[in-house]
C-alpha cells in the first residue's frame, strides 16, 4: 500500500499563537500577503440573546492545503504541473509545467493556492519536502508549542497520525458539492465548518481538456510552446481575480 500523508490536528489545543503560520512563511519563504496555512476561528453570537445556551466558546483551527484524496485542483490543470504524488499522497506543483494561468486557485475549495508575485507560478504547501527529505517534520507541526498538529503517514497503522485517528472519532471539513476527500483530519468537534467553498473550474479549462487531443495530434510537440502561452493568455482572462479574504484571520493579530 502506497503511503498518505495526512495531518490529524486537535484543534481543540490550537490556542491561535500563529506560530505555524510564521513558522511556514519563514521556512518556506512565502512573500509577504501571501500565506501557505492559517488559524481560522469560530465564537458565539454575543449578539443573540440565548447565546449562552449555544456557546462553546472561541474555536481556533489551523488549516491548510489538504492534499485531498481527489483533488479539484489537478482536474483544472491545463499542463499536468499540479499532479498528485503516487508516492506519498502529497499534492504537488512542478514548477517547470505551471505557466502561472492560475485556474487551479478557483478550483480549491479551501483558497490553500497563490500566484506567487515574483516566481510567476502558483505556490502551495508541500509538506515541507525539503524537510522530510532530511528526515525532519514539517515546521508547523514542529513548531506547535501545543502539538496540537500531528503529521505522518494514514496508511502506516504504526505512525502517530494513524494511531491518533485510530483511537479518536475525527471530521472532516468539506464543502458538500465540492467533496475532495481532504487529508486533513480533525478530532471530536471542530469549528468553524462552513467556511470551504465550492470548487470552480474555469470554462477555459473545459475548452483546453475537451481540445487537448485533437490539437496535439494535429499541430505535434513542435508547437506546444506557443500553445501554452497561448492557453496561459485565454486561462488568465478566464480566472477570477485572487483575494486573501479567506486567510485573514491568520493576519489578524
Amino acid at each position: 500500500m502506497n503511503k498518505q500523508l495526512a495531518m490529524v490536528i486537535d484543534s481543540s489545543a490550537c490556542i491561535d499563537c500563529k506560530a505555524c503560520t510564521l513558522a511556514c512563511k519563514v521556512e518556506n519563504n512565502v512573500p509577504e500577503g501571501k500565506w501557505r496555512n492559517w488559524v481560522k476561528r469560530s465564537e458565539p453570537d454575543f449578539n443573540k440573546p440565548d447565546w449562552m445556551d449555544h456557546a462553546t466558546f472561541v474555536h481556533f483551527q489551523p488549516g491548510g492545503c489538504m492534499h485531498c484524496e481527489v483533488p479539484t485542483c489537478v482536474q483544472a490543470c491545463p499542463t499536468g504541473a499540479t499532479y498528485k504524488n503516487e508516492k506519498d499522497g502529497a499534492v504537488k506543483v512542478d514548477p517547470k509545467l505551471c505557466i502561472g494561468c492560475g485556474s487551479c486557485i478557483p478550483a480549491c475549495p479551501y483558497g490553500a493556492r497563490y500566484l506567487h508575485p515574483a516566481k510567476h507560478i502558483v505556490d502551495k504547501c508541500d509538506y515541507c519536502e525539503k524537510r522530510r527529505e532530511r528526515g525532519e517534520l514539517p515546521a508547523c507541526v514542529i513548531t506547535c508549542p501545543t502539538k496540537a498538529r500531528v503529521f505522518g503517514d494514514i496508511n502506516d497503522p504504526k505512525s502517530d497520525a494513524a494511531l491518533l485517528l485510530k483511537k479518536n472519532q475525527s471530521v472532516r471539513v468539506i464543502n458538500k458539492e465540492s467533496d475532495t476527500k481532504p487529508n486533513m483530519y480533525y478530532l471530536s468537534t471542530t469549528a468553524p465548518l462552513n467556511w470551504p467553498v465550492k470548487a470552480r473550474m474555469p470554462d477555459a479549462i473545459q475548452l483546453w481538456k475537451l481540445a487537448g487531443p485533437l490539437i496535439w495530434g494535429i499541430v505535434g510537440l513542435n508547437a506546444l510552446g506557443v500553445l501554452l502561452m497561448l492557453g496561459k493568455q485565454l486561462l488568465m482572462n478566464d480566472k477570477a481575480p485572487e483575494t486573501d479574504e479567506s486567510h485573514e484571520e491568520t493576519r489578524q493579530s
